[in-house]
């Protein structure tokens, strides 16, 4: 069953291995995730536990998450997601879920949203090559022929330039390096999603090789 737990991305470190080895590591800052609900075939039609992270002021908040919370005994919380292949009989609502549930060597998933880059083009989007840039010419960086005259239209999913990054990224096989229970840190060999203080969730890998 997937292991999981919600958390934010701090920066990037590098520890040193036994042999005298540099690891670049991603610290992620997981404070303990508290089980909000379970979610049943009986009940939702598919089985589900959905975690919390990151207690949210009352303020920014409305009666449907403080109910939900309450529920749980806790405050609302600002980051919710399920994890699908949990286990629900594992957990009990209310249940406070931290870091020590990985080790080192486990291989796991990160899913975060990506540095948002506003309108490029495609030159930085797609990584196309530029045309000449002698005074000439009169292609430079833009997408060059984008469709025939006898369509008259231009195709879905032609590559053109538009908003670049801001989206949902998982990058699967990561290994952690390290987990500091004390300290609610979990250290990921190499880089994950998002910025720094980015919301991530982590999970058991799906791929692992």
């Amino acid at each position: 069953m997937t292991k999981g737990i919600l958390g934010r991305k701090i920066g990037m470190t590098q520890l040193f291995s036994d042999n005298g080895e540099v690891v670049p590591v991603t610290i992620v800052q997981a404070e303990p995730n508290v089980v909000l609900q379970k979610k049943t075939l009986e009940n939702d039609g598919y089985e589900a536990v959905q975690f919390g992270f990151s207690d949210e002021r009352n303020s920014r908040t409305n009666k449907a998450k403080l109910g939900h919370a309450e529920k749980a005994n806790t405050v609302p919380k600002r980051y919710v997601r399920e994890f699908r292949n949990a286990n629900p009989g594992e957990y009990e609502v209310g249940q406070e879920v931290s870091v020590d549930v990985f080790e080192a060597g486990d291989i796991i998933d990160v899913t975060g949203q990506s540095k948002g880059k506003g309108f490029q083009g495609v030159i930085k989007r797609y990584n196309h090559a530029r045309g000449p840039m002698a005074h000439g010419s009169r292609f430079h960086r833009g997408p060059g022929s984008i469709g025939s005259v006898d369509a008259g239209r231009v195709f879905k999913g032609t590559k053109l330039p538009g908003q670049m990054g801001a989206e949902k990224v998982t990058i699967q096989n990561l290994e952690v390096v390290k987990v500091d229970a004390e300290q609610n840190l979990l250290m990921i060999k190499g880089n994950v999603p998002g910025a720094k203080k980015g919301l991530i969730k982590v999970t058991s890998a799906i791929k692992e090789k």
